[in-house]
């Protein structure tokens, strides 16, 4: 018999508020919420019938009660809260990017696996129902053998070098805010993780990363392109090439439906699979059935080789973040 699992929450932002829902919508709820302005963590904790607000968020960390903690304040801040909350025997659900480097997520694994722990980042193409029938179909050879991917990921922001999407000391740039679902996308369909690649640069006035172009091929001899952008709006693309014909995925960080095209009558079919409102719990219900013991579906090894990929890529560009400096 599974055990039920007591969630936290570290941050009530947008992410915060989706799950909060996710849980509900399933007959869930958080157990208790913490936040960095404590009159914000009470205010969510009336909105959704929480139990515990804390008044010095690090104490979720040390709670008995508490089995899973959900990171989701910025980038920056991941390793530090999860190095605290590891410490406390917490389970860990980190919102993407689960650190700002490889560096720091291998010592948090180590960390995890000394303590006994389970940490997975709250990555929504490792989740989604969809990503696991095509990789299934893939895999019995229904559309042949994958060869090039090409994904393209724009939003247009206004230059405002405050907010996080431009600014520095927040970890921001296009790489750790939508580059991480690409190159997380290319993984999942990838035999093997990327080993050669390439980029062109364009920095925002802050020196962070504004717009960005890969090309990616590992030791299969498969290829990918990623363009991004955070000043120009493209659509959420992914293109899947394969032998047999090309699978299509739009709005594909959530996506619950793709269309493969025959190579030979140019015939299309829609693969359907998952509901796109349900991403959240997806995430959800996969890292408690780790915590449970199935730890299959949380792919952190996918997860180690996507941060490697934005780490190698930053230290060729030489974008650092404070943190990273000295």
């Amino acid at each position: 018999m599974e055990k039920e699992l007591y969630w936290a929450v570290l941050g009530v932002g947008v992410i915060a508020n989706q799950m909060a829902e996710a849980l509900q919508k399933h007959g869930k709820k958080i157990y208790a919420v913490g936040n960095r302005t404590h009159e914000k963590a009470v205010a969510f904790a009336e909105k959704y019938d929480i139990e515990k607000v804390y008044d010095d968020p690090g104490e979720m960390f040390t709670d008995p009660s508490v089995d899973i903690i959900y990171i989701t304040t910025p980038h920056n801040t991941h390793a530090g809260f999860m190095k605290k909350a590891i410490a406390g025997g917490k389970h860990l659900l980190v919102e993407k990017s689960i650190t700002l480097n490889s560096d720091e997520l291998a010592e948090m694994l180590a960390l995890a696996e000394e303590k006994g722990t389970l940490i997975a980042e709250a990555q929504t193409i490792y989740h989604m129902p969809l990503y696991a029938e095509l990789k299934r179909r893939l895999d019995a050879g229904e559309f042949g053998r994958v060869n090039l991917i090409t994904m393209n990921f724009g939003s247009f922001k206004d230059y405002n070098m405050k907010n996080r999407f431009f600014n520095r000391s927040l970890a921001g740039g296009a790489m750790l805010d939508i580059g991480v679902y690409a190159l997380s996308f290319i993984r999942w369909f990838f035999d093997s993780a990327p080993t050669d690649m390439q980029s062109m640069l364009v920095k925002a006035p802050t020196g962070v990363d504004e717009e960005v172009s890969m090309l990616l091929q590992n030791n299969e001899n498969q290829l990918a392109t990623v363009m991004l952008s955070m000043h120009s709006k493209q659509p959420k693309r992914g293109m899947i090439s394969c032998e047999k014909g090309y699978i299509e995925i739009m709005e594909y960080p959530r996506a619950h439906e793709a269309v493969f095209t025959d190579a030979e009558t140019g015939e299309k079919t829609v693969i359907a699979k998952g509901s796109t409102d349900d991403a959240l719990w997806y995430e959800l219900s996969d890292m408690e059935a780790a915590v449970n013991g199935d730890t299959s579906r949380l792919h952190i090894d996918y997860t180690a080789d996507v941060m490697k990929l934005m780490t190698d890529f930053r230290r060729k560009w030489g974008l650092t973040y404070p943190e990273e400096d000295g």
